[in-house]
């Protein structure tokens, strides 16, 4: 790869994953982030390579100049976590509606192609199981989580619309349940909130009776089904994600047995339009681009146990603050 690609949402969890692995294929990368939900420490590996460059942004508005000469984009600008979305849901429609727009429009005056990265979200809360791309899934419009669930269909529909119309060059790809290393402390993702309660000593919280399930793709396997679907000739949409499903309860057994944590689970009522069973058919990303996920639960889970205790032993390691010791989440949050 030699042409720029811009990449929205370079500092979250997935995007600085990607903007990685592009610029270990020789890519020149232009990450953009507003950092709502994005942190600058995801980018330390990238921030004085020669063929990346930051600029801190919210797609909502008008797009940077330096993106003029964008020939890919990726866009991953969206927030992925329910405990932020749901605090701010005007924000997270109109990025997914407007930021959009924008890169479309982008697009079309570059002649680029365009992935944006949707979700398994867009299904809801399935009535067919697995879950096929043609399915057009069972979605509560006006909920507390269609902020997130309709932004990402509208940004789909936006996608093909500017594709029939304006023959811009354009790829989906449907991601589910992602994992990994750089996931967000606090993000209300469960295997965040189980892995921090673990190695804390916390009760693992479980929502409903935990017996509803999700499939766990690890966040390696999810970027190289990315990479795949970008270069491949086909538009979408495509499902990348773990075909392997898993009830929360056997995620909160994997999580304890493999921290050596004593954590007790409790119960606490389940979120209204919490999906009670998710699981992708992932037969066209197998057909169309020879990809299917590699990394097991348990080998997914033990990378980013370690990721967690180590962040976890830094914030907890004293650092000095004005001739004073303190914490360093203290000493960062002053």
């Amino acid at each position: 790869m030699s042409a720029l690609i811009l990449v929205p949402g370079a500092a979250g969890f997935i995007g600085s994953h990607l903007c990685e692995r592009l610029i270990e294929q020789g890519a020149d990368v232009l990450g953009l982030d507003d950092l709502s939900t994005g942190h600058p420490s995801h980018l330390r590996r990238l921030v004085a390579h020669p063929r990346f460059r930051f600029v801190r942004h919210d797609i909502v508005r008008p797009l940077p100049p330096q993106c003029r000469g964008a020939r890919v984009i990726v866009n991953l600008a969206c927030p992925a976590s329910p405990a932020y979305y749901q605090r701010h849901p005007v924000q997270t429609t109109l990025t997914s509606a407007i930021g959009m727009w924008r890169l479309l429009e982008l697009a079309e005056r570059n002649g680029a192609r365009l992935m944006q990265t949707s979700t398994s979200e867009v299904y809801g809360d399935p009535l067919v199981h697995p879950q096929v791309e043609s399915y057009f899934g069972n979605v509560n419009p006006i909920g507390p989580r269609s902020c997130y669930d309709e932004g990402k269909r509208c940004a789909e529909a936006l996608s093909f619309a500017y594709h029939r119309e304006r023959r811009v060059d354009i790829r989906i790809a449907r991601i589910f349940n992602t994992y990994g290393p750089r996931l967000r402390h606090g993000d209300g993702r469960v295997v965040s909130n189980f892995i921090v309660q673990a190695l804390t000593g916390e009760p693992l919280t479980v929502y409903g009776d935990g017996l509803q399930t999700r499939s766990f793709c690890f966040v390696d396997d999810t970027v190289e089904g990315l990479l795949r679907l970008l270069e491949a000739d086909i538009e979408g949409p495509l499902n990348i994600g773990n075909p392997d499903e898993h009830t929360v309860l056997d995620l909160a057994e994997h999580v304890l047995r493999l921290t050596g944590s004593h954590s007790r689970v409790v119960h606490r009522p389940l979120p209204a339009d919490d999906p009670h069973r998710r699981r992708p058919d992932i037969t066209r990303a197998q057909r169309k681009l020879g990809w299917e996920p590699r990394v097991s639960l348990d080998d997914g889970l033990r990378e980013t146990i370690r990721w967690f205790r180590h962040e976890l032993q830094l914030a907890a390691r004293p650092v000095m603050l004005n001739g004073h010791a303190a914490r360093a989440g203290e000493a960062a949050s002053s």
